[in-house]
């Protein structure tokens, strides 16, 4: 199958790959306008809290390119549209702050924008990096030929590298401990229908989708040794939100004894919240509920409940597995 990428540099334009169009159409945009990436990461165009980072920090960068006068005017907007786009994933924040701390520095040097854009570049390969850690840290704690069960989209797309729990996935599964998995698809959005599928699709990894709420049945098989997924925030108590579904699949894992595993960059450890109840979660818009792809399944005008993530308690947790290394309970960052 065809190579594909999630985001890049090149030619002083970010080019990224259109999500919301996967897996039937793999079409790239081509943008030096922060505007127009600030609305790809909110329209979802550009997800997962690593990616989201990565790209807001090539937007912030961008704001100032060609730009020779009222730089803080522009910068600081630019910096407030951009941190309005997801407000749960800290990787956003921890971006946007890091391009603004260089520009802090610098802004009154004739080579701002490259300074930004080389901070940019830093975060980017920096996830690359991490991506490969995790992987590293977190394929030990997978006994051979493993069944394993994912929610959500943790791999290439969602992150500046090879992806965080998917990544681990993969690892493992090179190395002959991972022979199966099952991906949840990931309602409303479906992210593991339309996203874990085709990257696993892409690694050739044998796998079945199912829908969210079947996954109760595969445990009651004994069917799943284990449950890996990613992370938008961690809170200094082990504390974690992740998409909606996931505290879920770790009150399963609690009841018949599976282990819950977290897998994220240590950027994504927010140590100014204290526990889980101090976690932002974002509302999505009902009609993300109502459509799927623009097609209408049932009436716009119902009203609807629609967190996009939920937090789980530390207590179900079995590790969390960073680019450091493998934390285990009682957890405290």
């Amino acid at each position: 199958m065809s190579e594909f990428f999630t985001l890049k540099f090149e030619n002083k334009n970010l080019v990224f790959i259109d999500q919301t169009k996967l897996p039937l159409v793999e079409g790239y945009i081509t943008t030096d306008n922060y505007e127009r990436i600030a609305e790809a990461i909110e329209g979802l165009e550009i997800r997962g809290a690593p990616a989201i980072g990565v790209a807001a920090a090539y937007a912030l960068a961008l704001s100032l390119k060609n730009e020779s006068s009222d730089l803080d005017e522009k910068f600081n907007k630019a910096y407030e549209r951009l941190a309005k786009t997801r407000p749960t994933a800290v990787n956003l924040f921890w971006a946007l702050d890091s391009v603004k701390s260089v520009y802090q520095s610098h802004k009154s040097s004739s080579s701002v924008f490259f300074l930004l854009l080389n901070k940019a570049m830093q975060i980017h390969q920096d996830d690359i990096n991490k991506c490969d850690a995790i992987a590293n840290n977190g394929v030990e704690l997978f006994s051979d030929d493993s069944t394993i069960l994912t929610h959500c989209n943790t791999g290439k797309l969602a992150t500046g590298g090879e992806g965080t729990a998917f990544n681990v996935i993969k690892k493992g599964y090179e190395l002959g401990k991972v022979k199966f998995v099952y991906a949840d698809e990931t309602r409303p959005l479906l992210q593991g229908s339309r996203l874990t599928a085709f990257e696993l699709s892409k690694a050739n990894i044998p796998f079945q989708l199912l829908v969210d709420s079947a996954a109760a049945s595969l445990f009651k098989q004994r069917k799943i040794d284990a449950v890996i997924v990613g992370a938008d925030r961690i809170a200094a108590n082990g504390d974690t939100a992740n998409k909606i579904g996931t505290l879920n699949l770790a009150l399963l894992c609690s009841h018949f004894n599976v282990p819950f595993y977290i897998a994220a960059p240590v950027s994504t450890i927010d140590r100014s919240i204290l526990s889980g109840d101090e976690i932002e979660i974002e509302m999505r818009n009902k009609k993300e509920l109502s459509y799927i792809n623009g097609v209408q399944i049932t009436d716009s005008n119902f009203d609807a409940y629609t967190p996009a993530f939920d937090v789980t308690p530390n207590e179900l947790i079995a590790a969390i597995i960073t680019d450091k290394k493998v934390n285990k309970p009682p957890y405290s960052f």
